[in-house]
């Protein structure tokens, strides 16, 4: 490993612990030519598919990027960041599993979608404004659909 601070590449490890979830190493190491300290993660190489956009694009999926299209759906709501990471590992996780090399960005976008109407009914109509295929109808149509499944989740059993 490389000293970022002289460049050298002698270290040593002073001392290394497991993530609370064990998938992560975080390393203290110190150089043995500046004796500056400095820290490593190790963690297991992830095979994600490339995305296909809707022009036939192909780019390797972004954690990052898909976080910050939740959390701007989800911006002056109620939504934990815990709440976020969590949505996005699960879907890491289920895209690792098909192992699929290609996933279309629709299929991610829909994914995004069925844990945000879980979660928060303004922030699931947020994304699917922002990336959704709507025009005008079908976006009013989805609204409409929305509104019909609180007014049956809110309605008392014992009302006819």
């Amino acid at each position: 490993m490389k000293c970022p601070f002289c460049g050298n590449m002698e270290n040593k490890v002073i001392d290394s612990r497991l993530s609370k979830d064990g998938q992560v190493i975080r390393r203290r190491r110190e150089c043995n030519d500046c004796s500056k300290r400095f820290t490593t993660y190790e963690r297991i190489e992830e095979v994600l598919p490339q995305v296909v956009r809707s022009d036939e694009r192909r780019e390797p999926f972004d954690h990052a990027r898909l976080v910050q299209s939740v959390q701007q759906a989800c911006e002056k709501r109620t939504v934990p960041v815990e709440t976020i990471e969590q949505m996005i590992e699960d879907i890491e996780k289920q895209l690792q599993e098909t192992g699929e090399k290609e996933v279309s960005s629709g299929e991610i976008r829909d994914e995004v979608l069925v844990r945000l109407a879980d979660v928060d009914d303004v922030a699931y109509l947020r994304y699917a404004a922002l990336y959704g295929d709507f025009d005008l109808e079908g976006f009013a149509s989805e609204l409409e659909q929305r509104l019909t499944e609180r007014r049956q989740r809110t309605k008392s059993p014992s009302t006819p």
